[in-house]
């Protein structure tokens, strides 16, 4: 599959599953994404980064488990599904970071005192869900994994993408990143 293809099977996802609501967020899938990469690009985040940003939730619909299963209690590893959906076009600069920004939030609820306190409650609920903050082994566990701080940085970003009067750029804006770093 070329990388115009690859970023088609993309695009049409967005502007099919990722029009859905956001699980009990105010935004869309797609817009939430889309915010996401956007707020990226305002940090100068690279462009993998960049583009992990706007993949991170694309398991929610990438595989036969949706983001509502999650929301119905069923743990449905999105990350994980996504970045091994992903991993047809993409390295692990891309990924990994979306493999491992749940991780990230576990993790950050279990270090930083103030940073469970600012998740929007659909983001509580589905960290209970997840498996909540991380604790002995598996804390130093993600410390060591070589994406770890990729994926805190996706994170904050996620957690940032949810505001309904943000109008993030479309798909397209980003389809030229996607294009160059497919394999």
């Amino acid at each position: 599959m070329s990388a115009d293809d690859a970023v088609r099977v993309l695009a049409d996802k967005f502007a099919s599953d990722g029009a859905a609501e956001y699980l009990g967020e105010p935004v869309t899938q797609a817009a939430h994404m889309l915010q996401a990469a956007m707020l990226a690009e305002q940090d100068r985040a690279e462009a993998a980064l960049v583009a992990a940003a706007l993949l991170h939730d694309v398991g929610h619909f990438a595989e036969a488990m949706t983001g509502h299963d999650l929301m119905s209690g069923t743990d449905t590893r999105h990350g994980a599904a996504g970045a091994s959906w992903l991993a047809q076009w993409f390295g692990p600069e891309v990924t990994e970071p979306v493999r491992l920004h749940v991780a990230a939030k576990r993790y950050l609820c279990a270090t930083e005192p103030d940073y469970l306190a600012a998740l929007s409650p659909a983001s509580v609920y589905t960290l209970g869900v997840q498996g909540g903050p991380m604790q002995g082994d598996e804390l130093a566990g993600f410390e060591e994994h070589p994406y770890a701080a990729a994926a805190i940085r996706v994170r904050r970003w996620d957690d940032r993408a949810k505001d309904p009067e943000v109008t993030p750029p479309p798909f397209s804006h980003f389809e030229r990143l996607l294009r160059s770093l497919t394999r």
